[in-house]
């Protein structure tokens, strides 16, 4: 059990597994979010289109532009969140080459 926890902490902190998993993390909620909102998105306009089958065209056409919307923050937050896990990476890098440097 002991040598399972060791690996862990050689793996979680000098293998900078902790930035990676905050920054998928990150990505994951980012998406889970994207998706529960298109959902929510097209259930809405199916339900508007069929109260309203005249008004489809306009409905589809914002609808769309709702969805690119969303999915062009959702590439934002995971671009964001990718840059936020390679510059944790890096500054952790950093201050282990510090440190070998001062021992």
């Amino acid at each position: 059990m002991e040598t399972l926890g060791m690996l862990a902490n050689s793996v979680l902190i000098d293998g900078n597994g902790l930035a990676l998993l905050g920054a998928g993390l990150g990505a994951g909620i980012v998406c889970i979010g994207s998706g529960k909102g298109i959902g929510q998105l097209a259930s809405s306009a199916v339900e508007s289109i069929a109260r309203q089958p005249e008004a489809g065209g306009r409905i589809f056409t914002s609808m769309l532009i709702s969805a690119a919307l969303i999915e062009g923050f959702t590439f934002f937050a995971l671009i964001i969140c990718m840059l936020i896990g390679g510059n944790l990476i890096k500054a952790i890098q950093a201050v282990q080459t510090v440190a070998e440097a001062v021992h």
